[in-house]
């Protein structure tokens, strides 16, 4: 099982042998998923057309399709302009200090948190991304946050990914594909834009921004 979770499922490739047993695992999981765990369930489907169940998505590619707890999930919805605006004001300074801090050229931090979240601080995404960074568990773990919802660690821990990334690739394209896909689907595509639609207009959305501001 490539799902490295107690609570994590690998199932074959769909086809019509064994798309009774696709189904059967999924009905298990509904069943016999834990309720007191408030666990929410993620599928993802890889190229090849194995699908992987988990309830820690790692990345972006992982898609909700069991909420244990619907009322806890705020997803960023479509906002107007002037309440970005207002959002954006409230952490400009945290984003200048935390730019300078890091080298970093400020218009892109904004462009990647104006297209991650909104400026929403409680942005949750499908795959269990959350803050003004959308921010997963591991990557804020592994740059000491503590409290993804904080706009400061938030905007402190996805602005040390980011130099991370532009550092590898040396390009800024690939570094904004990689926040949203990962380095290792940048790196499987031989150094490219991964062909996965989400990413691909994702990298377009921030460019925009950044060339907006």
């Amino acid at each position: 099982m490539q799902c490295q979770h107690i609570t994590g499922y690998c199932c074959g490739k769909k086809s019509a042998n064994n798309l009774l047993l696709w189904a059967a695992v999924f009905s298990v999981l509904v069943m016999a998923w834990p309720a007191s765990s408030h666990a929410d369930i993620y599928k993802y489907v890889d190229a090849s057309g194995k699908v992987y169940f988990t309830d820690k998505p790692k990345n972006k590619k992982y898609r909700l399709i069991i909420s244990a707890n619907k009322a806890t999930k705020r997803r960023y919805r479509s906002v107007t302009s002037k309440i970005v605006k207002q959002r954006r004001k409230k952490v400009e300074p945290i984003i200048a200090r935390v730019a300078d801090k890091h080298q970093l050229d400020p218009k892109l931090l904004h462009a990647i948190i104006q297209a991650e979240s909104a400026y929403d601080h409680l942005a949750v995404s499908r795959a269990g991304a959350v803050g003004l960074m959308q921010l997963m568990p591991a990557t804020a773990r592994q740059y000491g946050v503590t409290n993804r919802r904080d706009p400061a660690q938030s905007i402190e821990g996805g602005a040390r990914y980011l130099k991370k990334l532009l550092a590898e690739f040396s390009s800024k394209d690939l570094a904004i594909a990689a926040y949203n896909a990962g380095e290792g689907a940048v790196h499987k595509y031989g150094n490219r834009i991964p062909p996965y639609k989400e990413t691909r207009t994702y990298v377009k959305r921030v460019l925009r921004n950044y060339k907006g501001q």
